[in-house]
């Protein structure tokens, strides 16, 4: 058994707090020597405090009782097998008639009968676990999911397998024995999943572990991508969360390039009248010219123009921290020059010039604001995310910070501290 060396202990992080709970190493030495190239562990008294705060078995129950939860946010499975939504959903009773609800009554017998739960999408349905995917993703820059397994005494997962997404496993409660290999794939993207490569999975399975440990309450674990792994529960009931790190790669520039590329009137234009497609004599030429004209195309792309089609794609997959719109809406009637706001969590916003030089414009996940020039300081100062009063904002005549922190306010942008 190979098992990884634990870094020196060095309890959270002040840069990143919310990584700092899932590694005891600075941000620093991790991304220089594990993120997205190897796992790494850390056991529970190198960290601070453990996970309970996220969530705990009481929360389980709650959540899959009580919150009128439906699929897919919840999965149930059995010996790998995933179980029949049918067999545990049903109708809400009057003035609920969703007929895909979790029924509690039926979920009981299937954990009893040692099926295992998933709860997916948590960074949506439970608020300790929205706050810290949030923050945790804004820590990153990548897009970041959340999803627990809670499994049966004596029960095991799923079958040996990878990821296309880089993971931290947080373990709950109880204990569960990990085995983790070493990648068939490295660095595996979205359309290379491992049911393409089970052969090689399998056989990568039966070698000599990378990592074969029992994560105990308040362990962390850290996943690239690609790396094999399997769990058993042992003893009690084992509950662990799964935090999914949906990597923006460099293929993510290779579609961005090649998209852009489309602006080329040359790689537009129409192979041969009668070409066989399937004969590689025929295309050779055409393949010759298209690369040629690839090659100049991208390398005339800007960098401007591909953050732009990044940030449409990437912004959206993150959602910013909740606001309250009834609370908004009062507090943007309510605006004085003392009013305190700050830049809404994890919101992605840029301050960018507008077509009107009059005007400046923020852009925003999905739309964006256009609002006069001389509010640029005061944007540009509400986006370093520091609270600040109303009356402070530079740039601003008090009239004027009130008005735009009132529409602010509106739009989510900030929020009233």
């Amino acid at each position: 058994m190979t098992q990884l060396v634990d870094g020196p202990r060095r309890v959270g992080s002040t840069s990143r707090p919310a990584l700092g709970r899932c590694i005891s190493l600075s941000p620093e030495e991790f991304a220089a020597d594990y993120w997205g190239r190897s796992a790494l562990l850390t056991r529970a008294d190198q960290l601070s405090g453990g996970f309970a705060d996220l969530l705990d078995l009481d929360a389980v129950d709650e959540l899959v009782s009580r919150r009128g939860l439906r699929t897919p946010f919840l999965r149930v499975a059995k010996d790998g097998q995933v179980i029949d939504p049918k067999r545990w959903t049903g109708g809400g009773g009057a003035g609920a008639e969703v007929a895909d609800q979790v029924q509690d009554d039926a979920l009981t017998a299937l954990f009893a009968d040692g099926a295992s739960l998933v709860l997916q999408g948590l960074h949506r349905t439970w608020p300790p676990v929205v706050e810290f995917a949030s923050a945790l993703a804004a820590e990153l820059g990548h897009p970041v999911q959340a999803n627990a397994y809670i499994t049966p005494p004596q029960s095991r997962g799923f079958d040996p397998h990878y990821d296309v997404h880089d993971v931290f496993v947080l373990q709950l409660s109880g204990e569960k024995r990990w085995r983790i290999h070493r990648p068939v794939l490295e660095h595996p993207l979205r359309s290379q999943p491992w049911t393409d490569r089970k052969a090689d999975v399998a056989a990568q399975a039966e070698g000599e572990p990378y990592i074969d440990t029992v994560l105990q309450p308040g362990d962390a674990l850290y996943l690239p991508r690609g790396w094999l792994h399997s769990a058993e529960a042992l003893g009690d009931v084992s509950a662990h969360l799964t935090i999914g790190i949906h990597t923006v790669t460099r293929y993510a520039l290779v579609e961005a390039l090649t998209g852009l590329a489309a602006r080329s009137p040359e790689l537009r234009s129409s192979l041969p009248l009668g070409v066989d497609v399937a004969d590689p004599e025929q295309l050779r030429e055409d393949l010759a010219a298209t690369l040629d004209a690839l090659a100049a195309a991208v390398r005339s792309v800007p960098a401007e123009d591909v953050a732009a089609r990044l940030r449409r794609k990437v912004w959206p997959q993150t959602r910013p921290a909740p606001v309250s719109p009834l609370r908004q809406a009062a507090a943007a009637r309510a605006v004085t020059a003392d009013t305190v706001v700050r830049l809404r969590p994890a919101l992605h916003a840029r301050v960018v010039d507008a077509a009107s030089p009059d005007d400046v414009t923020l852009q925003l996940s999905g739309r964006q604001l256009t609002l006069p020039g001389t509010a640029r300081p005061a944007l540009e100062a509400l986006l370093a995310g520091e609270p600040l009063a109303t009356g402070s904002l530079p740039g601003l005549d008090a009239e004027e910070a009130v008005v735009l922190v009132a529409r602010l306010l509106r739009e989510a942008v900030v929020v009233p501290c």
